[in-house]
């Protein structure tokens, strides 16, 4: 695979805008991605941390991804307000993408990550909830210089 996100251990950072459809405005919100090694069952742990313009707390994200075979992977994602929920990925010489349907939970959503020319990436994501809440968010995400 030619991706450095994701596939190499070291450090992403990202801004951009989320939208949610029960506020009129666009919140700016600004991410840290901690990419672990490949570990001996060829799993990869990564951190996310996600800071909203104007919310104190910073949200946290944590994903394994694994059974990464044939440009296809199994993706788990906890965090406090899910839990633990296992979804699907796809990747190619472009684009990381993956989705969660957790029809138990009322829960859904996607998340894209396309590579650009200098290596960055732009990435697109909506997530949806029973109770009609929709979440969609846009950014850039770039390799923090060591």
């Amino acid at each position: 695979m030619k991706h450095q996100f994701l596939m190499t251990p070291c450090t992403w950072l990202g801004q951009g805008k989320i939208q949610l459809n029960m506020v009129a405005e666009e919140l700016g919100f600004m991410t840290r991605w901690h990419i672990k090694p490949i570990d001996g069952d060829g799993r990869i742990e990564c951190t996310q941390e996600i800071q909203v313009k104007g919310l104190s707390e910073v949200m946290h994200n944590e994903f394994l991804i694994h059974n990464l075979i044939g440009g296809e992977f199994s993706i788990d994602l906890e965090n406090q307000a899910l839990g633990r929920v296992t979804g699907k990925g796809l990747i190619n010489d472009k684009v990381i993408a993956w989705e969660f349907r957790v029809e138990a939970i009322g829960f859904e959503g996607f998340e894209l990550y396309e590579k650009q020319d200098d290596k960055n990436y732009l990435m697109r994501a909506e997530y949806a909830t029973d109770d009609q809440f929709r979440t969609l968010i846009q950014g850039r995400l770039w390799q923090q210089a060591t």
